[in-house]
C-alpha cells in the first residue's frame, strides 16, 4: 500500500537517511522516496499509517495530518 506523508523538518541528507532508516527498521521491506524540497516521504508498505507515522516522529520529524 502505497503512503504519503507530509513531514517538516528535514533539511539536509542526513535527514532523509534517517526517516529511511526508521521506517526500514519497522518493515525492511519498505520502499521509501523522498522529495525534501516539498517535505513529502513516500512509503510503500503494508504496515499501518499510524505505525509509519510514529516512526517518522519518533525520529523528531513532525508529520502534518
Amino acid at each position: 500500500m502505497n503512503q504519503t506523508f507530509t513531514v517538516t523538518g528535514m533539511t539536509c541528507g542526513h535527514c532523509e537517511k534517517s526517516v529511511t532508516r526508521a521506517l526500514k527498521q519497522l518493515d525492511p521491506q519498505a520502499e521509501v522516496k523522498i522529495d525534501r524540497s516539498k517535505n513529502l516521504v513516500e512509503v510503500q508498505s503494508q504496515q499501518p499509517r499510524e505505525a509509519l507515522a510514529r516512526a517518522i516522529t519518533e525520529e523528531g520529524y513532525a508529520v502534518a495530518a
